[in-house]
């Protein structure tokens, strides 16, 4: 496994704060990881995500360090909104993003891709987030939040990436409301998935299996 896509439910769950996480865990097994974000919608000037992935990057994989946030992303769009849609000129080629992916790949030993929304996101009308992680043959880590409402949406993606046949983990980023989140939704996750696991708890765990 060379390259992990980092995906989630939908947006705002926590993809960037698991990619960072994932950075220092892998680094710390003496591997060096690299980061890609192929797609970033509403960025104005300096997409924020991918600036904050590729310094977490440098600090530990010098095969990076002279690489710019043009580098590490392939498309990046002013309007707040699926990648289809924030691409008023349709200037989106997909083989454009998987060469990204190949030339990144050489610099690293595992590279973190970190997704757009969730897993059903269009990227041009035929072809959504889901199609990209299976041309790009990677493993998939489905971030889910803790937020009522969420079994839903964890079931949805889970059943979503075995009807593509993607070898995938998952976990659950406890944020929203994880007061409640052990009443409301861990004892189904408990009865149907023991071996669940959070960002916070069990990601230096994940890491030791890739």
């Amino acid at each position: 496994m060379r390259s992990l896509f980092i995906t989630a439910t939908n947006t705002d769950v926590g993809k960037t704060h698991t990619t960072l996480k994932l950075i220092d865990a892998i680094a710390a097994r003496g591997l060096r990881p690299g980061v890609y974000k192929p797609i970033e919608t509403g960025v104005t000037g300096i997409a924020p995500d991918a600036g904050k992935l590729l310094t977490a990057c440098q600090s530990v994989n010098p095969d990076f360090t002279a690489l710019t946030i043009s580098d590490i992303t392939a498309y990046t769009f002013p309007l707040p909104a699926a990648p289809f849609c924030a691409d008023k000129e349709s200037v989106i080629d997909l083989q454009y993003i998987v060469d990204k992916h190949d030339m990144l790949l050489k610099k690293c030993d595992i590279l973190l891709v970190e997704g757009a929304g969730g897993l059903m996101v269009p990227i041009t009308q035929t072809y959504l987030m889901i199609h990209l992680i299976k041309e790009l043959e990677a493993k998939a880590l489905l971030v889910t939040p803790s937020r009522l409402g969420c079994i839903n949406d964890t079931l949805l993606s889970i059943m979503a990436l075995r009807s593509f046949d993607i070898d995938f983990d998952w976990c659950v980023n406890l944020h929203e409301d994880k007061e409640s989140f052990s009443e409301v939704t861990q004892p189904y996750y408990d009865a149907v998935f023991p071996q669940w696991w959070s960002v916070q708890e069990g990601l230096e765990r994940f890491v030791s299996t890739l």
